[in-house]
């Protein structure tokens, strides 16, 4: 296999891959971003979601996320991503999921964290180019809302149907 990259940008970079793939030539062009973490957070019943501009949208409601620093553990930026989006700490945090939102084009994986038993810790500590309001929601709400088509992004959307249905919840 040999790569070329064609693109570097600041969040992403865009590479050319030659392979042979069952006695076949083929060239594959992917796109490679650091991979991320995505965290399901109760308080109580209700979880606690970030209203977020993401452009072209404009603000959706989403489960706090973030991508992975240099040499930072998924676990670990979980932890750090969740405070610094929402605020709280967790006393709890477990893995639920990893999923590969763009396979056949991105590189990227995602890991979906659900976390516990918090604790509000601290104010917001935003990049510049974050704008974040936190919003609680009953989980059934949220639930109800992915159903209904009017939460559109594919994190919260994963995280929520996988903890609903490892915990049966419809």
């Amino acid at each position: 296999m040999r790569k070329k990259k064609v693109y570097e940008g600041k969040n992403f970079s865009v590479s050319f891959y030659n392979m042979m793939v069952e006695g076949k030539k083929i060239t594959q062009e992917i796109i490679e971003q650091r991979n991320a973490v995505a965290i399901l957070a109760f308080e109580g019943n209700k979880v606690v979601l970030v209203k977020q501009y993401r452009f072209p949208r404009g603000y959706v409601l989403e489960i706090p996320a973030g991508i992975l620093e240099k040499g930072e553990n998924q676990k670990d930026c979980a932890i750090r991503e969740l405070e610094e989006e929402t605020g709280y700490a967790a006393k709890k945090i477990t893995h639920l999921i990893r999923i590969y939102p763009s396979l056949g084009y991105n590189l990227q994986f995602i890991d979906c964290y659900v976390a516990t038993n918090l604790k509000k810790i601290k104010g917001l500590k935003l990049d510049k180019e974050e704008f974040i309001t936190v919003v609680k929601m009953d989980f059934k709400k949220l639930l109800k809302m992915i159903k209904n088509g009017k939460i559109l992004e594919s994190r919260t959307i994963c995280a929520v149907l996988i903890y609903a249905a490892k915990k049966r919840i419809f």
